[in-house]
């Protein structure tokens, strides 16, 4: 029985493999045929072949789904971030601040479903646990780093993570979503008009 243990540890790993490129594959379908919040998990399971149980053992939501699905894409944009403050490290921190946040912005037109799939679990979440996304605990920190730059007066470090807070509220999908599709607001439009106000002390 023991000789038999490491090839059944790798057989599950192998299907459990498959099941997730299956699953990826029919939600990447799927969501772009029907859009992203039109797509049940239950759907995607009947879809792939596979029980409800193996896919929620594997995303617990369809945001963890999402987040898998453009996993990649994150990865890059924040090492665009990281090579664009490196590059300009002399330059100042705001306009540094505001290069990093074209960058966020180009990534979020691109993946604009997926992305609000990620923000509706994360609000979910949120409410049961106090937590946000990994993705956009990573872009605050950043945020929170470069406006430290800005002023790093003892009394200013609160106000620049509320700061940093409120700019991440006006990039999340249904505030952007709402200036694109109602305002009419285009991306660079959006940029100018709107989030460039909150680098300033009112």
């Amino acid at each position: 029985m023991k000789d038999e243990k490491p090839g059944s540890a790798r057989a599950e790993r192998r299907d459990a493999a498959e099941n997730r490129q299956r699953i990826l594959a029919t939600a990447i379908r799927l969501f772009e045929q029907f859009g992203v919040e039109q797509v049940s998990m239950n759907q995607i399971a009947t879809e792939a072949g596979i029980g409800p149980g193996t896919l929620y053992r594997r995303y617990r939501n369809k945001g963890e789904l999402c987040l898998d699905l453009i996993k990649g894409n994150v990865v890059s944009c924040f090492k665009d971030i990281q090579t664009y403050l490196e590059h300009n490290r002399k330059e100042p921190p705001e306009q540094r601040l505001k290069g990093a946040l074209r960058i966020f912005l180009r990534f979020r037109e691109s993946k604009m479903q997926l992305l609000k799939g990620v923000e509706d679990a994360g609000t979910t979440n949120r409410k049961k646990a106090g937590t946000r996304s990994p993705l956009y605990d990573e872009l605050h920190r950043l945020l929170v780093e470069l406006y430290h730059e800005m002023n790093n007066e003892k009394e200013a470090v609160r106000n620049n993570v509320f700061k940093a807070d409120m700019l991440l509220e006006a990039l999340k999908s249904d505030a952007y979503l709402y200036q694109r599709e109602v305002r009419g607001y285009s991306p660079r439009k959006y940029w100018t008009c709107s989030i460039s106000h909150l680098f300033h002390d009112g």
